[in-house]
């Protein structure tokens, strides 16, 4: 009989767990009509560290159902290029407008969506920016929730040079953090 209590507590430990996960996850994330507000920072840097970028992301949405969020996003990148006579700072911004679709209901919601707006400043050309996108939110409290996205960014100044530059893309990374009220 002690055996097989000794047996079965590693079974009864992980089913208690998963019951508890399971309960927790039923009451997580955001219902029509929720505001969300997230804060996301991106970077990379060569091996001599000389060449380095940095950005910060901010996120405010609003859930028109339980699962589909539209917001404004706002980008702020820094750009620290050297090189054989160069030596120069960029700073650029982006503006865009998102709409992102999310998966299931429990802690873990994959999600994918589209974001339009434009990209301005300091070694780019002020135009059109457009792209597609995913990511994954998990919620740590019932309100609260880590992020991480990737977007494939494209430029364009018209509907024309928009196809034409779909090939010429980018892929931006982001980790951050959010809150729904």
């Amino acid at each position: 009989m002690d055996m097989l209590i000794k047996s079965s507590l590693p079974v009864l430990v992980c089913a208690s767990f998963l019951l508890a996960s399971s309960a927790m996850a039923q009451g997580v994330g955001p219902s029509v009509g929720d505001r969300e507000f997230s804060l996301s920072g991106t970077g990379s840097s060569n091996k001599d560290f000389d060449n380095s970028s940095f950005g910060i992301s901010g996120d405010y949405g609003w859930y028109l159902t339980g699962n589909t969020l539209a917001g404004i996003r706002q980008s702020v990148n820094f750009a620290d290029i050297e090189g054989e006579g160069v030596s120069d700072d960029f700073w650029n911004g982006s503006t865009r407008g998102f709409a992102d679709y999310h998966f299931g209901r429990g802690a873990a919601r994959p999600f994918v969506g589209a974001s339009l707006g434009a990209i301005y400043g300091d070694g780019v050309k002020d135009t059109g920016i457009a792209g597609l996108e995913t990511g994954l939110k998990y919620y740590l409290l019932s309100t609260t929730f880590i992020q991480g996205r990737a977007e494939y960014q494209f430029l364009f100044d018209s509907g024309d040079s928009a196809e034409q530059n779909y090939d010429d893309g980018a892929w931006a990374y982001t980790l951050g953090m959010g809150v729904n009220f």
